[in-house]
């Protein structure tokens, strides 16, 4: 994922390294930056050429263009997806998140494996009456996933470190 420039710890850092790349005139190496970082590569040409207002990127462009190159790698489908778009709302209305999930050290796996963690811990047998209309013949069947509130409770507590209760 982060091949050339490895992994930013803010985007603090990000506009650091774009500044010097700015500085030497490496516009190829500031595409791959963006690249890496899940920032538009044309946006590197505007700010090589100052078309932009001083920042190579902000906190939540960085946050989300992290999310943006995790989702390329673990390919969330269905309600990972869901999970996605809920982190994704939380950046762009939370300045703490968006920096948060920029630290070196949080994932977007870690944050579904405390998601994963709290459906294990949290299931709940279904009645006999569901399993029957669903089809289902096993003995016990369980179930447990977070509903919207508890989800983006679970990723605010993981991304600013708070642990899953």
């Amino acid at each position: 994922m982060y091949d050339r420039f490895g992994e930013f710890d803010s985007y603090e850092e990000i506009n650091r390294a774009a500044e010097g790349l700015k500085e030497e005139g490496d516009i190829e190496s500031l595409k791959v930056l963006a690249e890496e970082n899940g920032l538009d590569p044309e946006d590197a040409e505007d700010y090589m050429n100052d078309n932009l207002y001083g920042l190579f990127c902000n906190e939540i462009q960085a946050a989300l263009g992290k999310i943006k190159v995790e989702c390329e790698a673990l390919k969330p489908k269905d309600l990972m997806e869901d999970w996605v778009d809920y982190l994704q709302t939380i950046v762009m209305d939370e300045s703490d998140i968006a920096q948060a999930v920029r630290k070196k050290g949080k994932s977007m796996a870690g944050m579904m494996a405390a998601l994963l963690k709290w459906s294990f811990d949290h299931q709940q047998s279904i009645p006999d009456d569901i399993k029957k209309a669903a089809g289902v013949s096993a003995g016990k069947v369980t179930f447990g996933i977070p509903c919207m509130a508890d989800a983006k409770r679970i990723i605010r507590e993981y991304y600013l470190g708070g642990g899953e209760k």
